[in-house]
């Protein structure tokens, strides 16, 4: 990842500096503090220009009328692997596949008409609600959202916790090493929260910046010992015999623009999410909970408590 300096977005931007930070504090320019310095990710700086744009393009080459290929971009989640796994052996006429590219990747990815589904546990500014306000920002118009699940995030760490890790407050300590996810998923942004709350730095932690691309690979990290602790589910901590520190359930969507909603593929797949089988895979991992499964969120008369 290249990361410009103050100067150098300004000159990308054709602005002074002093803008910069107007745009960040008013126009949502991603940025981040390293050091006490202001840092701009290259890549998440193009995608906020092409957001702002005026009179974007559609896309050149939209995604094909369905013929039996259902694409799924977004979070990853052990579950949604399984799910897949055995659509694709129940339907053989159909293809599932997923792309990781983390819940706002998943949303860039539907917005551009690149997969018929986005997987997304985003959360709000309220702390409450997942999903709808980034989608109403990022997406023309709103997406169809279906739930996935529930499941719960927290922190992993060593099943004999050595580090005395008892909260998100204790990853400040001295000595202590984490891994990370990437930018643009929602469990760094849940990470990034509860590090606020705990009056904490991220970039003052030792491995902050150390990024991994699935829940999985947070357990690896922490299983191997070259971290102490990492944000995931607890699935992920049960699979690998890992301790796990909750620290909130959260929603996790499938979002689905309404111009393929029922598209065949994307009919079968969210079907089978109120089939016995899919409970009974989320049942036999720990951390889920499927009463929500397979409901639409988005749009409702009247929304449920979604839970926390």
């Amino acid at each position: 990842m290249r990361l410009l300096t103050t100067r150098e977005v300004a000159e990308y931007l054709s602005v002074n500096e002093k803008m910069v930070y107007a745009l960040v504090s008013d126009k949502g320019l991603p940025a981040t503090k390293v050091t006490g310095k202001w840092l701009f990710p290259r890549d998440l700086v193009d995608r906020w220009v092409d957001h702002n744009a005026l009179n974007y393009p559609q896309p050149g080459t939209p995604l094909p009328p369905y013929h039996g290929l259902i694409v799924i971009a977004g979070s990853n989640d052990p579950l949604l692997d399984r799910t897949l796994a055995w659509f694709n052996r129940k339907t053989p006429d159909h293809v599932a596949v997923f792309g990781n590219l983390g819940s706002l990747g998943g949303l860039h990815a539907l917005r551009r008409n690149l997969c018929h589904m986005a997987a997304s546990h985003l959360l709000q500014e309220d702390a409450v609600e997942y999903n709808f306000d980034i989608a109403g920002r990022e997406l023309d118009q709103m997406p169809a959202i279906v739930n996935f699940c529930r499941r719960e995030q927290g922190i992993v760490i060593h099943k004999d916790n050595p580090k005395k890790i008892r909260g998100v407050k204790d990853l400040g300590k001295s000595g202590m090493r984490i891994v990370n996810r990437t930018l643009g998923t929602g469990t760094r942004l849940l990470l990034d929260h509860e590090l606020k709350k705990a009056g904490l730095r991220g970039e003052s932690i030792e491995g902050y910046g150390e990024e991994v691309a699935r829940h999985l690979d947070v357990g690896l990290e922490v299983l191997s010992g070259r971290a102490d602790a990492g944000p995931a589910i607890r699935a992920v901590a049960a699979l690998l015999g890992l301790a796990f520190l909750p620290l909130r359930w959260e929603r996790y969507d499938l979002m689905v623009s309404k111009e393929r909603f029922f598209d065949e593929g994307v009919q079968r797949f969210l079907g089978i999410l109120h089939e016995q089988t899919f409970q009974e895979m989320a049942h036999r991992l720990q951390g889920y909970d499927v009463s929500l499964s397979g409901k639409m969120v988005f749009p409702e008369d009247s929304k449920e408590e979604k839970g926390t």
